[in-house]
């Protein structure tokens, strides 16, 4: 059971961070349209954010489960309790686009996904970040 999780962990981990490299490349892209199409050009993009999510909601499913031999021990891990602080602030910031993202489509205002950006580039960073301990946590 515990490598169905570790699989099903890295395609999460996918999904996720590959949502923010996108967007990374989508932002670069679109930074070069005139702002009418911009706008209209990034609100296409959103179903990346959806990705993001879900690969997101598999990384704290299978996450939950492989850290359960740690829970015990979790005093004498500092690395690991960054880790799971830093999952932490990721799932608010996620929280944060997302509810940005529905208020843009539903108001048909393209022009709030600009509060996206700097969110967009917090969590990529997060990943990267939460990515690092992990690979220090666990060798």
């Amino acid at each position: 059971m515990r490598e169905l999780m570790l699989i099903i962990h890295f395609i999460g981990l996918a999904m996720a961070l590959g949502t923010g490299f996108a967007n990374l490349f989508l932002g670069i892209a679109a930074s070069k349209l005139e702002p009418a199409e911009k706008g209209s050009f990034m609100s296409k993009t959103l179903i990346l954010g959806r990705m993001g999510q879900i690969g997101l909601g598999l990384l704290l499913l299978s996450g939950f489960y492989l850290a359960t031999p740690f829970w015990s021990v979790l005093g004498s891990m500092p690395l690991f309790i960054s880790k799971l602080v830093l999952v932490s602030i990721l799932v608010i910031v996620v929280i944060m686009i997302s509810l940005i993202a529905s208020k843009a489509t539903k108001q048909g205002n393209p022009a709030l996904l600009a509060k996206i950006k700097p969110l967009g580039i917090i969590t990529f960073l997060l990943g990267i970040a939460i990515v690092m301990f992990a690979v220090l946590t666990f060798n």
